[in-house]
C-alpha cells in the first residue's frame, strides 16, 4: 500500500508560506538597519549633541584648562607690576590636600558628603510613607496629591528665605520650641536647619515618583497576596518595594546628584563664609569671587568627578536603569521568546498534520 503525503496547507492552493519569524527580515529590528535610517538618526540627533556640547562638554574642557594655571603677579611688557596667568599644571589640585587650602576642601567635602547623605536618606523614608499614603484609596487624594506638589514648586531661593524667616532668634521655631536657638549661626544647629529645609522641599519629589512606580502593580497581585494570608507588612516588603526599587534607585540617583551640588539653600538661609555649612561648590563660588580662577576651577573639577563616581556606583553597582535600556533588553528578550514558542508551535503543528495525513 502506497501512502502519499499531502502538501502542507497554503502549498495546495498555491498560497506562499508566510516566513518564520526567525529568518524574516523585519525592517527596524536588530541588525538589519540600513545605513540611510543610521544617517537620519544621526541629523535628528545633531542639534542635540550640538547644544550638549556648547553647554557641557566645552564649560568642562576650559573649566580643565583653567585649573593649569594661576594667577601670580609679575612685570608686564611695560615693567608695571600686573597680575599674569601662569602654567602651574597640577599645583593647583596638590594645593587641595595641603595648608589651609586643603583644611577648607577636606571641610567641604565633608559637609557636602553629610548632607547627602543624610537628607536624601531622610527623603527616601518620607518620601516612600508618602507614597504610601497617596496610593490609598481615600475621600480627598487628589488634593493631597496636588498640594505635596508645593513644596517641590517653591524656588529654593524664596524656599531658603521663608526658612530664614522661620529660624531667626524670635522666629516660630523657638517661640514653639521655647527656646533661643542660633539657627543661623555655627554649629549643628544651623546644619540641622539645612537639613529640615531641604527635606521639606524635595522629599515631595521622590514620594511622586515612587508613587508612579506604585501605580504600575497589578492589583491582582495583592489580592493574591491577600488570599494567600500576607499581611501589609508582608506584601511592602514582598511586593511592592521589589517591584519599586527600579524607580526607587533612579530617584534617589537624582536627589543625590542633585544634593551633592547643593549650593543656593545654605547660600540663603545660612550665609556664606560659615565653615559649618560651606559645600564644595560655595567654596568654589568664593574662590571665584575672589579671582582666583584656577583653583577655583580644581574645586569644580573634584566635584565634577565626586558626582561621576557616584553615578557610575549607582549605575553599575546598585543597577538604576537611568536610561532605560535593561526594560528595552527585557522587552526584547520577552519578544524573541515569544517568537521562538511561537515558530515552535507552528513546527509542531506542521509535524502533526504530516503524521496525520500519513496515517490515513
Amino acid at each position: 500500500m502506497t501512502t502519499t503525503t499531502a502538501p502542507p496547507a497554503g502549498a495546495q492552493t498555491g498560497t506562499p508560506q508566510p516566513a518564520s519569524p526567525r529568518k524574516r527580515g523585519h525592517r527596524g529590528t536588530r541588525g538589519t538597519r540600513t545605513p540611510g535610517e543610521g544617517r537620519m538618526a544621526a541629523l535628528l540627533l545633531s542639534p542635540t549633541i550640538l547644544v550638549l556640547a556648547l553647554v557641557i562638554v566645552y564649560p568642562l574642557l576650559a573649566a580643565v584648562h583653567q585649573s593649569l594655571y594661576r594667577a601670580e603677579s609679575g612685570l608686564d611688557a611695560d615693567g608695571f607690576v600686573a597680575d599674569v596667568e601662569s602654567f602651574v599644571g597640577l599645583a593647583n589640585y596638590a594645593d587641595l590636600f595641603v595648608g589651609e587650602t586643603g583644611r577648607r576642601f577636606l571641610n567641604a567635602l565633608g559637609n557636602t558628603t553629610f548632607f547627602t547623605v543624610t537628607t536624601v536618606f531622610l527623603e527616601t523614608v518620607l518620601g516612600l510613607c508618602l507614597a504610601l499614603a497617596m496610593n490609598r484609596a481615600f475621600r480627598g487624594r487628589s488634593f493631597l496629591r496636588a498640594s505635596i506638589l508645593v513644596p517641590w514648586a517653591v524656588p529654593t531661593a524664596v524656599s531658603g528665605l521663608l526658612w530664614r524667616w522661620i529660624f531667626q532668634s524670635d522666629g516660630i521655631a523657638n517661640t514653639l520650641l521655647g527656646s533661643e536657638i542660633l539657627w543661623t549661626a555655627e554649629g549643628n544647629a544651623s546644619r540641622a536647619a539645612i537639613i529640615i529645609a531641604e527635606v521639606w522641599k524635595t522629599a515631595p519629589f521622590i514620594g511622586l515618583l515612587v508613587l508612579a512606580g506604585m501605580q504600575v502593580i497589578p492589583g491582582e497581585v495583592y489580592e493574591a497576596a491577600k488570599i494567600d494570608g500576607a499581611g501589609w507588612w508582608r506584601q511592602l516588603s514582598s511586593i511592592t518595594l521589589p517591584l519599586v526599587k527600579p524607580t526607587l534607585l533612579v530617584a534617589v540617583l537624582f536627589r543625590m546628584l542633585d544634593a551633592l551640588r547643593m549650593f543656593d539653600l545654605p547660600f540663603v538661609l545660612i550665609g556664606p563664609g560659615k565653615e559649618s555649612v560651606e559645600t564644595l561648590s560655595m567654596l568654589a563660588w568664593d574662590e571665584s569671587n575672589q579671582l582666583r580662577y584656577g583653583s577655583a576651577s580644581a574645586f569644580a573639577i573634584m566635584l565634577f568627578l565626586y558626582v561621576a563616581v557616584v553615578a557610575i556606583v549607582f549605575v553599575k553597582v546598585l543597577g538604576a536603569d537611568v536610561t532605560g535600556a535593561k526594560e528595552l533588553k527585557l522587552i526584547s528578550k520577552r519578544n524573541r521568546t515569544k517568537a521562538t514558542r511561537t515558530q515552535a508551535n507552528t513546527d509542531q503543528a506542521i509535524a502533526e498534520q504530516k503524521k496525520a495525513e500519513a496515517t490515513r
